[in-house]
């Protein structure tokens, strides 16, 4: 295992990246609010990277707020539970995020209940060993916040051998648009700060750093003012870069130091955790709260009023931009997540998941695609990929369908983050080709065919 010098932070910034306008001015000061209660919430059983839950409800059942609905489907998987207090409706397929129909629970709210979680048991988080904690965090249907979704309790199951010595905690938020990491930052420091608290102790790292972007000052401030002596954690400034955020270039930004192709960030002794991640695992030990609910920002020039909200998790986006106020006539295109790795939603009437960090709402003039012309061979796209890929070459033979002769130049290790698009004078839409080849592969790969 690589080891990091602590001594030798650079605070600097990776290689390559794009510089996309922040757009956050419409969200960056607004309070986070609450979303009122609704009718119906719906909970997909595939929330996150891994295998679907499995239902342990049936139709007709009573439930309470913070009951567990669905259990692990694998390892990587994770329970879910209900949002609201209420009564299961449906179990069954229906519209997800990508406009197909997929397995997911009905609940209807009960319109008299208080919606308070229930008197939970303390779980005392310094008496569990290592197992015994990750199978709580597992518990708690914990994911990454930040967009990936993918279950937490996988990241703190460190093959024998390796040793976590670094928690970087992901402040960045480097998408547009996106302040709820922000507002989390600013408005919630002492739960932040109680989560790396609980997450040192039981990963047995010995510090924790807070990587936060320089367009961010009064939480890198406030952060500070909230610091301990007792507790060995860093708030550091980063330039302002796409994609920071994505966990390998927020290690090259913090520690000067590359993550090898094929490696994770734990074989250099590091894990990292999005903001909201950290702050869900200081709810579930100190409130017994599982993950039932998260921020989520709303905004773009279709969004009548925008705002960071609380939206329990199975709301329909319908709802949530109701609240706001709806769309403005002009809009054309809703998008789930950050303009950048976002996707457009197939109806309003999805749901709000576990990693839905934003619902943008744009207009022609965001969304209009530019003509596409033949390829220039300009080398933007070569500058702008992060990860050092030729994004060029895998457009090409995504557009020939040689899939398999994309493997040869690393296309799986491209994290689809958009900047090659951003970035080509052509409009071509490198990203977009590049997804649909890796998704084939996969889909080949699943049904057992050479690839």
């Amino acid at each position: 295992m690589h080891s990091l010098n602590p001594m030798n932070l650079l605070r600097g910034s990776f290689r390559h990246g794009v510089h996309p306008a922040a757009h956050k001015e419409q969200t960056v000061d607004l309070p986070i609010q609450r979303v009122p209660f609704g009718d119906r919430y719906l909970m997909p059983l595939g929330q996150h990277i891994g295998a679907p839950s499995k239902p342990v409800v049936g139709v007709g059942q009573r439930l309470y707020r913070g009951q567990i609905i669905a259990e692990p489907g694998a390892f990587v998987s994770t329970f879910l539970h209900s949002p609201v207090t209420g009564r299961v409706i449906d179990i069954g397929p229906h519209r997800h995020t990508d406009g197909t129909f997929k397995p997911a629970i009905e609940i209807e709210a009960d319109p008299y209940a208080t919606q308070q979680l229930p008197p939970a048991q303390t779980r005392d988080w310094k008496k569990l060993d290592i197992t015994a904690f990750i199978g709580e965090v597992q518990r708690a249907g914990i994911v990454g916040m930040g967009g990936a979704a993918f279950p937490a309790h996988v990241k703190y199951s460190i093959p024998e051998g390796q040793q976590i010595t670094e928690l970087l905690v992901n402040g960045a938020e480097c998408e547009p648009y996106l302040t709820n990491d922000h507002r989390l930052m600013v408005e919630r420091p002492e739960a932040l700060l109680r989560g790396i608290e609980i997450l040192l102790e039981k990963l047995g790292a010995a510090r924790a750093t807070i990587g936060v972007e320089a367009n961010k000052p009064d939480a890198i401030e406030i952060l500070r003012d909230h610091l301990s002596p007792d507790l060995p954690v860093e708030v550091v400034s980063l330039p302002v870069k796409y994609p920071q955020g994505a966990e390998k270039m927020l290690i090259k930004a913090v520690y000067g130091q590359e993550v090898p192709a094929g490696q994770l960030p734990r074989d250099l002794g590091v894990t990292v955790n999005n903001v909201g991640t950290v702050v869900a695992i200081a709810d579930w030990f100190d409130t017994g709260m599982p993950l039932i609910e998260r921020v989520v920002t709303v905004s773009g020039p279709g969004a009548a009023y925008p705002s960071n909200l609380i939206v329990p998790l199975g709301t329909s986006v319908r709802d949530v931009l109701s609240f706001c106020g709806g769309l403005r006539s002009e809009t054309r295109e809703v998008v789930m997540g950050g303009p950048m790795m976002g996707s457009p939603i197939a109806s309003l009437d999805v749901p709000v998941m576990k990693g839905t960090s934003g619902i943008l709402a744009f207009t022609n003039t965001e969304t209009l695609r530019p003509p596409e012309y033949p390829c220039i061979r300009c080398g933007r796209c070569l500058e702008a990929c992060p990860y050092f890929l030729n994004p060029s070459r895998l457009a090409r033979l995504a557009k020939a369908r040689l899939f398999s002769e994309m493997k040869d130049y690393r296309v799986q290790d491209c994290v689809e983050c958009g900047s090659c698009t951003f970035t080509c004078p052509s409009g071509i839409p490198i990203v977009q080709l590049i997804r649909t080849a890796k998704d084939n592969l996969a889909h080949a790969s699943r049904k057992g065919e050479p690839t």
